[in-house]
């Protein structure tokens, strides 16, 4: 394992190594100490940014994986009971393509906890490790990458809370390093389930926390599982690991919390806290609330799609030419009337079409009677206009 891992373990030291020159550079003291644990969580750090597009990644898949609940669920409604293989061919085929549709797959959100699965065992390795390169015994190496064996012996000697580094649960009987481990372990395990519980109560659909949602299921699943998980596990790990466990598990509480607060699903109770925050600082500004603006651009849509059909539309051909004689000047009179009667009639019926569009921004606020009384005041006006108008080109 040492061997497959060996890329991974210079990578993990020379991260450590230089992160605490750093810190003693700005004057944390040299040698074992408190430099040597803030440089595993400074390793913590770096990994997780490095991984900060994957975690985008994560945020996208998990945000359309809530939005396509309902179709999924209706999905395997359709398919229920249908055992034989062209049934399930037939249900893989139809969910793929909805999770083409929604640009989402079941396994990204997996990868950022993929990505440091190799990054946690290497550290570990290191941390066992430690005890060989400080007494020179270490097989087929002086040292792991820049981490020499004095380095060793001084992180080997620091402590957490009295704690070393590369101590175990399981590996010794000091009572300080068994309490410190089992805080470490409750704390992982409260940042986890605290994680993945506003992940599931307050940025997801109401749509989607039907008992009968898979995701669901899956998530209260794990709440109960993952807290068994790290006791039987994390008595294996070193106080240096779990260091390491607990920074990233709060580094990602800390962004999950910022994505919910920022970015929530549509349809969650989130988005309903978001929208009420943007709108209070959008009316102290005098800005129009999210739902207006949201509104206006409807309207501006509709007026748009309209003015393109009206552009389809065939325009009337108007007889231009003069005619002479006081029968040719009647019949013209008549005709320009016959046009003004059909461009009125042109302009209420393609009028419509913009009149709804201003309905939605210009009638905001007022009650059905009052917008009904209104339109009907408009087009009054405008059928006098238009007769004042023809009166006058008669004269």
């Amino acid at each position: 394992m040492d061997t497959m891992l060996w890329p991974l373990k210079v990578a993990v030291a020379w991260v450590m190594v230089y992160i605490h020159k750093a810190l003693t550079f700005i004057g944390m003291p040299d040698g074992p100490g408190a430099a040597w644990v803030l440089s595993i969580i400074g390793l913590t750090m770096v990994v997780r940014l490095i991984i900060m597009p994957l975690f985008v990644k994560q945020i996208r898949a998990s945000r359309g994986m809530q939005i396509m609940q309902p179709e999924l669920q209706a999905l395997q409604a359709k398919y229920k009971g249908k055992k034989d293989p062209a049934s399930q061919k037939k249900m893989q085929e139809e969910m793929m393509a909805l999770y083409s549709k929604h640009g989402t797959n079941p396994f990204a959100s997996c990868m950022p906890i993929l990505i440091q699965m190799p990054v946690f065992f290497a550290l570990f390795r290191v941390l066992a490790s430690l005890q060989a390169v400080a007494n020179g015994t270490y097989a087929n190496h002086d040292s792991i990458g820049p981490l020499t064996a004095q380095l060793a012996a001084d992180v080997q000697a620091s402590t957490v809370f009295g704690a070393p580094l590369s101590a175990s649960f399981m590996s010794t009987d000091d009572v300080t390093t068994k309490v410190v481990t089992v805080i470490m372990i409750i704390m992982m395990s409260a940042t986890q389930w605290y994680t993945m519980a506003q992940l599931s109560m307050k940025n997801m659909p109401e749509s989607a926390k039907s008992s009968d949602n898979p995701m669901m299921r899956s998530q209260r699943i794990m709440m109960t599982i993952m807290p068994i998980f790290f006791a039987f596990t994390g008595v294996q790990f070193q106080i240096g690991v779990l260091v390491y466990w607990v920074t990233t598990n709060l580094w990602t509480m800390g962004q999950q919390f910022f994505t919910i607060r920022n970015m929530p699903a549509p349809g969650s109770e989130a988005e309903k806290k978001y929208r009420k925050r943007v709108n209070a600082k959008r009316v102290a500004k005098g800005l129009p609330t999210l739902e207006e603006e949201e509104a206006a651009q409807r309207a501006a849509e509709y007026a748009e799609q309209s003015s393109e059909r009206r552009q389809r539309v065939q325009p009337v051909r108007k007889d231009r030419q003069k005619r002479k004689g006081a029968s040719a000047t009647t019949t013209g009179l008549d005709a320009s009337d016959g046009g003004q009667d059909v461009e009125a009639a042109d302009s209420d019926a393609l009028g419509t079409d913009e009149q709804s569009a201003q309905d939605q921004t210009g009638y905001a606020g007022l009650t059905a009677e009052e917008i009904a009384r209104r339109r009907y005041e408009k087009r009054a006006r405008q059928r006098q206009q238009r007769k004042k108008n023809n009166t006058k080109k008669r004269r």
